[in-house]
C-alpha cells in the first residue's frame, strides 16, 4: 500500500468514525445517582456502578473528553508534525506456528500483530483481541498475521478488550475454530451468538470465570466502544488478568494511563508477563485519554509489578498521527534512559515468540523520579 492510500485509508476512518458520532452519542452520559468525581476516593471509583447494556457504559473516574468537534479539529484544523512519507519499516520473523499444536514447557508469547498474542502455556493456547482480518473496517493492514489463523488449535480460548474493529474482526471470529471458548465484557455474548459462536461468557469488571486450571478476571480500563451496529458504549470495555495457577498474564486491550494499574498491582502482583499498548497515540491532546504512548506504558509496568513487558497496538494499522513503527524506537530510548533490562521491557517483531527466561529478582523501579 501506497502512503496515499495509507493516508486516504485512515482519513476515510476517521470521517467515518465522526459521521457515527454524529448520529450517537459522542460520549454516554454519566449514571444520574453518580458522585461528583471530587468527592470520592479515586480508588472506590474503580468499584463503582459504571453503567449498563440498557443505558450504556461510562468510566465513573474521569469522563470521556471526546467530541465530534475534536475530531474536526485535529482532522481539518491541525496539522501533523510527523514526517509520514517514507513507508514504515516493521520487523517480521518467520513463524508457521506448528509449535501451537504441541506442549509448550517454559511458556510462550506470539506476537501476531496490533494487540492479537498467542499464548502457549503447557498445552493450552490463549489469544488476545484475535485479529486476522485485512481491515479494521476502512484502515487496510500494514502487516501481515505473524502465524497463519489455521495453525490456532481447536481448543484455544480467547479474551476480547472491547468491539472496535481493530480490536474485534467479524471475519476472525468467523475464521477461528466454533469450539474456541470466548471471554468478553458485557453486552457482547449476544452480538457471538449472533454470528453462531454460542461459546462465549460475558464478564463484568471484578468478575472471574474458570476455565479448568485458568481463572480468567475482567478487569476496569479507560475507553469506549463503538461500532456501527452497536451504536457507542453500549457494551463495556476492559482489561483482562488471566493466571494458569503457576503464572498471571496482565493484558490491557486499549486503555489510556490511569490509576487502575496501581490497584490491578496491589491486588494481583506478581505479574508474569504485562502486554501494553504503546502506539496510536497523537495526538496527545485527542488521545491521551484512551491511549497510552510508550512513557505511560512504561509507568504502568511498574504499577502492575509486572516481571516482563511487551508493547503492542502498533505496526499494524495506521490510525493516528505518529508512523506505525515509531512506538518501538521510542520505547527502546525510554528503557535505555531508566536504566530497564531490555530483554524484560521490549516489543516485538510480527511473528517473533518470546519465551519465559525465568525469575528473578530484579522489579521495575521508580520510572518517573
Amino acid at each position: 500500500m501506497t502512503r496515499a492510500e495509507r493516508v486516504r485509508s485512515r482519513r476515510l476512518a476517521w470521517l467515518a468514525l465522526a459521521g457515527v458520532a454524529a448520529l450517537t452519542l459522542a460520549v454516554a452520559p454519566r449514571s444520574p445517582g453518580s458522585p461528583p468525581l471530587g468527592d470520592v476516593d479515586p480508588v472506590d471509583l474503580l468499584y463503582a456502578p459504571h453503567g449498563d447494556v440498557e443505558e450504556g457504559f461510562f468510566t465513573p473516574w474521569a469522563e470521556d473528553p471526546k467530541s465530534l468537534w475534536g475530531i474536526v479539529r485535529w482532522w481539518i484544523l491541525s496539522s501533523n508534525s510527523y514526517d509520514k512519507s517514507r513507508d514504515p519499516v516493521v520487523p517480521r520473523v518467520a513463524n508457521d506456528g506448528a509449535f501451537l499444536a504441541g506442549f509448550e514447557p517454559e511458556v510462550s508469547v506470539t506476537w501476531v500483530g496490533h494487540s492479537t498474542f498467542a499464548i502457549h502455556d503447557g498445552d493450552d493456547v490463549l489469544l488476545t483481541d484475535p485479529h486476522w482480518g485485512e481491515r479494521a473496517l476502512i484502515p487496510a493492514r500494514h502487516s501481515e498475521p505473524g502465524i497463519p489463523l489455521d495453525a490456532v488449535p481447536d481448543d484455544a480460548f480467547a479474551v476480547l478488550s472491547h468491539n472496535h474493529y481493530d480490536h474485534l474482526d467479524a471475519d476472525t471470529v468467523e475464521w477461528l475454530p466454533e469450539s474456541v471458548q470466548w471471554f468478553v465484557p458485557l453486552g457482547l455474548a449476544d452480538w457471538f451468538r449472533e454470528r453462531g459462536r454460542p461459546n462465549v461468557v460475558e464478564l463484568d469488571w471484578w468478575q472471574s470465570a474458570e476455565r479448568g486450571r485458568w481463572t480468567i478476571t475482567c478487569l476496569p480500563s479507560q475507553h469506549w466502544s463503538r461500532r456501527i451496529e452497536t451504536g457507542t458504549n453500549l457494551s463495556l470495555w476492559c482489561t483482562w488478568l488471566v493466571d494458569s495457577g503457576e503464572r498471571r498474564y496482565f493484558f490491557a486491550g486499549d486503555t489510556g494511563y490511569f490509576h487502575g494499574f496501581a490497584e490491578f498491582g496491589r491486588r494481583y502482583a506478581p505479574i508474569d508477563v504485562a502486554m501494553l499498548p504503546i502506539g496510536a497515540y497523537e495526538p496527545r491532546w485527542f488521545m491521551q485519554w484512551q491511549h497510552m504512548d510508550p512513557a505511560e506504558a512504561l509507568r504502568a509496568h511498574a504499577d502492575l509489578g509486572a516481571r516482563v513487558m511487551l508493547g503492542m497496538h502498533w505496526g499494524t494499522f495506521d490510525l493516528t498521527d505518529e508512523p506505525i513503527d515509531l512506538p518501538p524506537h521510542v520505547l527502546r530510548g525510554l528503557v535505555h534512559e531508566q536504566g530497564l533490562d531490555p530483554a524484560r521491557v521490549r516489543a516485538l517483531a510480527v511473528g517473533e515468540t518470546w519465551r519465559d527466561p525465568g525469575e528473578t529478582t530484579s522489579m521495575p523501579g521508580c520510572l518517573t523520579c
